[in-house]
């Protein structure tokens, strides 16, 4: 079994990982490529993961 020096990342709860999102904005412009514009977690800002909480950190209960 290994040791880790470092808690687990947790995964965001509003987004379950997937931080960032390509949307189509609906046709093409004049050169045929479609629209899109990028939307990100507004919860964890695009990472995907959020801190860990305090009491892993320092050992505590939780």
């Amino acid at each position: 079994m290994t040791d880790r020096d470092q808690p687990t990342p947790r995964v965001c709860p509003a987004c379950d990982g997937f931080a960032s999102a390509a949307i189509t904005l609906g046709g093409r412009d004049n050169r045929g490529h479609l629209r899109t514009i990028t939307a990100h977690c507004t919860t964890c800002q695009g990472t995907g993961t959020l801190p860990a909480r305090a009491a892993s950190l320092t050992g505590g209960r939780a």
